[in-house]
């Protein structure tokens, strides 16, 4: 599709966007079984409900925007769900809590993409005059912003204090250790604590 205007802009951005979170569902089950760490996990499967939601939310814009629902399959989601993958394929060797760790680091390059993404085509509607496909993504926005959140909290509480301990995951937050849970999960950490 040519770019002629901003609302093009717009519509290539909103499809790279759903191609990205439909490679996301099908990411999130195997970062939540190779987490070790039941909150890690559990943040995990919500995301992944989560997501579906968006996915429905980026179809109520495609209706506001006037065009069929259409993915324009998302390159740089691609990549960062390799290197996620990547973790997956040295599971074995890693110690569980540096492996929820490495997972929240991954999962927060992806919240972080999604973030700056949301923004762009939250400002690109608005502009627009799509105030409320701007809404719906907003609301989008504000999700993955959260989800960003939630993830430097379990990294900053306790995952990253166990993975520099060399601390088998699956401990509660409430300073236990051990109890290495046999569910494998996929988490991110928090390079920055941010």
């Amino acid at each position: 599709m040519p770019l002629k205007n901003l609302n093009d802009l717009l519509i290539q951005e909103v499809r790279d966007l759903y191609s990205a979170e439909k490679q996301i569902t099908k990411a999130l089950p195997k970062m939540a079984k190779a987490a070790t760490e039941p909150e890690l996990t559990a943040a995990f499967e919500k995301h992944l409900e989560e997501t579906k939601g968006q996915i429905e939310l980026l179809d109520q814009v495609f209706g506001i925007l006037g065009v069929t629902p259409r993915a324009k399959f998302c390159k740089g989601m691609e990549g960062l769900l390799a290197e996620g993958a990547e973790l997956l394929e040295e599971q074995e060797k890693a110690e569980p809590a540096v492996l929820d760790a490495a997972l929240i680091a991954a999962a927060q390059k992806v919240e972080h993409y999604e973030i700056a993404s949301y923004g762009t085509v939250r400002s690109y509607a608005e502009q627009c005059g799509f105030n409320d496909a701007a809404k719906l993504l907003q609301q989008i926005l504000d999700q993955e912003s959260m989800t960003n959140e939630n993830l430097t909290k379990l990294a900053t509480t306790f995952v990253n204090k166990q993975a520099e301990q060399g601390q088998t995951g699956g401990s509660s937050t409430k300073g236990q250790t051990g109890g290495s849970s046999t569910k494998g999960q996929i988490g991110s950490t928090s390079t920055a604590g941010a």
